[in-house]
């Protein structure tokens, strides 16, 4: 297994050992003293699986406190996959990763705790994996408009499809301060 540090430090790419023959492929996907042996050491306690179609964007979601540190994968087709650092504080606030993540590539993306995420579709469809360390709560559930201009991040699309919650969060600037740094 390869870490690959991010300009983000704390968002993690994951590149799995894959070990491939005429049969096909094994992968390990998930090993918790693997992981932790790279500073990852959140406990996951929800999957979740999603399927999306070329130019949907999902995102920029987030739960406030406890919060939700995710690890996610697609196992088909592929997506943009973004990171956005909300610690009010942070030296790194307000600035954002993004990665492919693809079935071809096999690539994984660690989001800590304290980062908003969003994907886009680049594929006719995507499968979209996720593992959480908390479980999913609406009342805590938060998000960051996909287009803030303060945020410039560059989607690969300029209309995507969005849900109707999607379409209505606000700004950066305009959000609820539920992560301070440190």
């Amino acid at each position: 297994m390869r870490v690959i540090q991010t300009e983000i430090p704390e968002v993690l790419i994951i590149e799995p050992d894959v070990f491939e023959d005429t049969r096909g492929f094994f992968l390990e996907s998930y090993s918790q003293r693997r992981y932790a042996e790279h500073g990852i050491n959140a406990t996951f306690v929800q999957d979740n699986h999603s399927l999306s179609v070329r130019g949907t964007l999902r995102g920029l979601h987030y739960q406030a406190a406890p919060g939700q540190a995710k690890l996610v994968r697609v196992v088909r087709g592929a997506v943009f996959d973004v990171a956005v650092d909300i610690r009010w504080g942070s030296p790194t606030f307000g600035k954002w990763v993004g990665v492919e993540l693809s079935a071809e590539n096999k690539r994984q993306l660690y989001i800590p705790v304290g980062f908003a995420h969003g994907f886009c579709v680049t594929s006719e469809v995507a499968e979209f994996l996720y593992k959480c360390s908390s479980y999913y709560a609406p009342s805590l559930e938060r998000g960051i408009a996909w287009d803030d201009p303060d945020l410039a991040i560059a989607w690969p699309v300029t209309d995507p499809i969005l849900s109707d919650r999607d379409r209505t969060h606000p700004r950066l600037a305009e959000m609820e301060r539920d992560y301070l740094y440190p």
